[in-house]
């Protein structure tokens, strides 16, 4: 039987042969004169990088070791490749030997960034942007939802003025996004990706689900990409757009990083180290508005106790006959294996989703609702539930208007514009609330339920937390909580995750927490510090304008943050 040949191995054969044959001309070994017509001298060319869908290509191979650390032989092209995103690190690498290539590579370029508008920055954006420029403009910057975000990406913008990619969860961030950079840059290119638009311009706005399709080519358009609400970027989907990207800037902005499958620490590669953090305390009465937390605790009626006692009795009995502990996600998944195995199971995973559903939406929150909204007329209110049918409920029995994930898009933005304009006082929502809205006027969030997201608390916190252009704003986050049930421990869950201890000061009774009473923070090392920082070398030869070219720093003085933040 005739073996079938690998075009792979015949590939390599073929190189090794023509190396081979190359180090026998005689004149190779002996210096002596080729003719022109039987030996044509060959020139020695010039190392190039070029990019390739997501990959760069170095050929052919230059002087030097340090650039090996990051490549790879490709035997389908017969080329060494390297991953983009180990593009800078490449160039730092070819530079420090003084080693001469032509980069074909990236397309990105400087451009003109003047603010139309001018206003002094925050003190925290400040240290931000100076601990990020002092990392190398790489690196995860952790402020509170509605600290001043997207601000603080146009003076990172603004002092390292090259073509800039930002890329959103949402199509409502990227509409905010681009409002704000049009009327921030208003000579300046920006165009969107996303929701049916497909610019190619120097400041672009794309969702993360539109920049991972298009990272193939997209990935060396751009020196600068910042990455609103990063800790989306690590998904198996997402996370090409760093990786296929060349780009040797990158900012990461989020309230809350940190993820339960602990992929967070892929942004480490990604973006950049964690350069810098704030917590909503530490801002209050400054950037954000003075604000307290108070939960109300609310007894279950006799019925709905009897009723919920003999439901976790059932549920129990089963996790201890099965030898299951909720306390772990291994144990909540082996709980929801088991319940599809066999009847007591079934029974068992529906009597804990009915207890749930008493505990969440028992009538005494409703009637605590009541009462809050009638303390607090005419203030604007927002009410946040775990689940949509609770939110028709209180929308059907109290005349509120509601928004959910089946709200249409143009009754959304409708009953948003109202709910700014004043016509509307109060709103109640689910989950959608939660991110891509702005709503500085907002002064009261009521939780009546929830996850143990510390991700979901921060962020419906926030949603109040906006000064806007309301003095001395007083915020106040209402927690309602059915007492002796699961829903304690839910709510522990994401107020301990918040990391909300720091400033509390607890009544007896009800839980009741006061932030921002403590002292002001008085070093503000990143703040002293003078940066000028370039990825050149003076020993560098790069041809073609390179990655290098210094970065001017622009002044920028304007505080404050027209987008709305969102966590997942």
């Amino acid at each position: 039987m005739t073996p079938v040949a690998s075009p792979v191995k015949d590939a390599t054969r073929s190189l090794l042969l023509r190396r081979s044959t190359s180090r026998a001309l005689p004149a190779q070994r002996t210096g002596s004169p080729m003719p022109n017509a039987q030996y044509p001298i060959i020139m020695a060319r010039t190392p190039t990088l070029n990019f390739d869908r997501g990959t760069l290509i170095l050929h052919p191979p230059p002087r030097g070791k340090g650039w090996m650390d990051y490549a790879t032989w490709d035997d389908r092209v017969e080329k060494f490749r390297i991953p983009a995103i180990r593009y800078r690190s490449l160039v730092e690498a070819l530079q420090a030997e003084d080693v001469n290539f032509i980069d074909e590579a990236k397309q990105f370029y400087p451009i003109d960034l003047v603010p139309s508008l001018e206003m002094e920055p925050y003190p925290h954006q400040t240290e931000a942007l100076a601990a990020w420029k002092l990392a190398g403009r790489q690196g995860v910057v952790v402020l509170p939802t509605a600290a001043g975000k997207t601000y603080l990406a146009q003076m990172a913008m603004q002092s390292t003025p090259r073509t800039t990619l930002i890329v959103v969860p949402t199509l409502d961030l990227m509409h905010q996004w681009y409002a704000h950079l049009v009327a921030a840059f208003p000579d300046a290119e920006v165009g969107l990706l996303g929701g049916g638009s497909r610019d190619r311009t120097a400041i672009l706005v794309a969702t993360y689900d539109s920049a991972a399709i298009h990272a193939e080519t997209l990935g060396n358009q751009y020196a600068l990409i910042v990455f609103d609400e990063c800790h989306h970027l690590p998904t198996d989907f997402n996370r090409v757009i760093a990786e296929y990207a060349i780009a040797p800037y990158r900012l990461g902005l989020s309230a809350t990083p940190e993820r339960t499958d602990g992929k967070h620490a892929d942004l480490n590669i990604l973006i950049g180290q964690e350069v810098y953090r704030k917590r909503a305390e530490d801002l209050a009465g400054k950037a954000l508005a003075e604000h307290e937390i108070v939960q109300i605790k609310v007894k279950l009626s006799q019925l709905e106790r009897e009723r919920y006692n003999q439901l976790i009795q059932t549920r129990n009995d089963f996790l201890k006959q099965s030898r299951i502990s909720l306390g772990s996600l291994q144990g909540w998944q082996m709980f929801v294996q088991m319940s599809a195995r066999s009847q007591s199971g079934r029974r068992a995973m529906l009597a804990h989703r009915e207890a749930k559903d008493i505990a969440l939406g028992t009538d005494g929150k409703l009637r605590i609702l009541v009462n809050l909204l009638a303390e607090h007329y005419p203030a604007r209110i927002l009410i946040f539930t775990a689940d949509n049918a609770t939110v028709y409920r209180i929308s059907q029995e109290l005349l509120i208007p509601a928004i959910t994930h089946q709200t249409p898009v143009k009754e959304r933005h409708e009953i948003l514009t109202k709910f700014r304009e004043g016509k509307y006082n109060t709103l109640v929502a689910s989950h959608v609330l939660n991110e891509g809205v702005d709503v500085p006027a907002a002064s009261v969030a009521i939780i009546l339920s929830g996850t143990g997201s510390a991700r979901e608390y921060i962020q419906r916190l926030g949603r109040v937390l906006r000064k806007g252009n309301i003095e001395n704003k007083q915020a106040i986050l209402y927690e309602v909580v059915a007492e002796d049930t699961s829903e304690e421990g839910t709510s522990a869950r994401r107020r301990g995750g918040a990391g909300g201890a720091g400033g509390e000061k607890e009544r007896k009774g009800n839980l009741h927490v006061v932030y921002g009473s403590g002292k002001e923070r008085s070093l503000k090392a990143a703040e002293q510090l003078e940066i000028n920082y370039s990825t050149g070398s003076s020993k560098s030869k790069i041809q073609n304008s390179d990655v290098t070219d210094r970065v001017t720093d622009a002044s920028p003085k304007r505080g404050g943050d027209n987008s709305e933040e969102t966590e997942d």
